[in-house]
C-alpha cells in the first residue's frame, strides 16, 4: 500500500460515451444527471494516463452499450486499466483477456439485493485474488454505509466496517469505494467514511466521490494516513472541471515518481 495518497485516474462510460455522472442519479434516463460529455474517445484518455504514468486507474461501463468503447480504452493500454461494470463469472476472464489488469466486481455479489459470499469466492478463483478488485461502493443509512448495487440505487444489507472489509480482503487485492451520495457533486468528500477507511483497510483502497482540488487530496492524505487513494473526475478541467490534469499529475510524481 502506497504510504501517500496518490490521484487515480478514471474513464466513466455511459451509452458508448465517456462521460462525467452526478452518481446518485444512475437510476433511470429521466432521473439522470451528466456533469459532461466528452468529445474525446475513451483511447484519448488511456493513452493520455499512460504518457502519464497514472497507474491504478479504472474504466467504469454504466450501463449497456459500453463494451466496445471499453475496448478501445484497454487496447490503448493494455494491461494498466481496471475494468468495472457487470463484471461476473461468465464475462471476468473475456475482460482480461481484453487486456484489463483487473476486474472489478460489484453487483453480482449481491443476488436479489442479498451478498452471497460464495459468488465471491467463485470469482476469485475463477481470475485469481491478484486480479480482483472488489468495489465496496456505498450509501450513508443511519450512522453508517452500506454497499449500494444497481447502478448505486440499491442500498444493501452489508455494512462498511472492518469486520466487513477484512472478510471480503480476503478474497481481493484491491477495494474501489465510491461515495455515492456525493458521486459527481464536486462538493467535498466524505471526511468521515475517508478517516474510516483509513483505519479499517489493509489492502491498496480507492476512494471516489467529491474530490474537487489538490487539497482533497491532502485532505485525504491527512484523514487516511496515506492509506487511502482518490479519484478525481468531474473536477478536472480534462472532463469540464476547473482543476487542471497537470497539477494531479504532479502530485504524483512528487510521491510516487518512479511509477513505470
Amino acid at each position: 500500500m502506497s504510504q501517500h495518497t496518490l490521484f487515480r485516474p478514471c474513464i466513466d462510460i455511459h451509452k458508448g460515451q465517456v462521460k462525467q455522472i452526478v452518481g446518485g442519479t444512475l437510476g433511470d434516463d429521466a432521473s439522470l444527471q451528466t456533469n459532461y460529455v466528452s468529445l474525446k474517445s475513451s483511447d484519448y484518455y488511456a493513452q493520455l494516463y499512460k504518457e502519464n504514468h497514472l497507474l491504478g486507474g479504472h474504466v467504469i461501463m454504466l450501463g449497456p452499450n459500453c463494451e466496445e468503447t471499453a475496448k478501445s480504452a484497454l487496447r490503448a493500454w493494455p494491461g494498466y486499466l481496471q475494468i468495472g461494470g457487470g463484471i461476473n463469472n461468465t464475462n471476468a476472464k473475456y475482460w482480461l483477456e481484453q487486456g484489463a489488469s483487473k476486474v472489478i466486481v460489484t453487483s453480482w455479489l449481491f443476488p436479489n439485493g442479498q451478498f452471497d459470499l460464495e459468488r465471491l469466492k467463485t470469482i476469485s478463483d475463477l481470475v485469481g485474488k491478484d486480479r480482483l478488485v472488489v468495489d465496496v461502493s456505498c450509501r450513508r443509512k443511519g450512522s453508517g454505509w452500506f454497499a449500494a448495487i444497481n447502478k448505486w440505487q440499491t442500498v444493501t444489507e452489508l455494512e462498511i466496517s472492518k469486520e466487513n472489509l477484512d472478510m471480503l480482503s480476503n478474497y481481493c487485492t484491491e477495494f474501489l469505494i465510491h461515495a455515492a451520495d456525493v458521486e459527481g457533486l464536486c462538493r467535498g468528500i466524505d471526511e468521515e467514511l475517508v478517516k474510516k477507511l483509513g483505519e479499517w483497510v489493509t489492502i491498496p483502497t480507492t476512494y471516489a466521490g467529491g474530490g474537487r482540488n489538490i487539497e482533497d487530496l491532502e485532505l485525504v492524505n491527512t484523514l487516511s494516513h496515506g492509506k487511502v487513494d482518490l479519484t478525481i473526475g468531474s473536477a478536472l478541467d480534462i472532463f469540464g472541471g476547473s482543476l487542471g490534469f497537470a497539477r494531479v499529475v504532479a502530485w504524483n510524481r512528487q510521491f510516487a515518481p518512479l511509477s513505470l
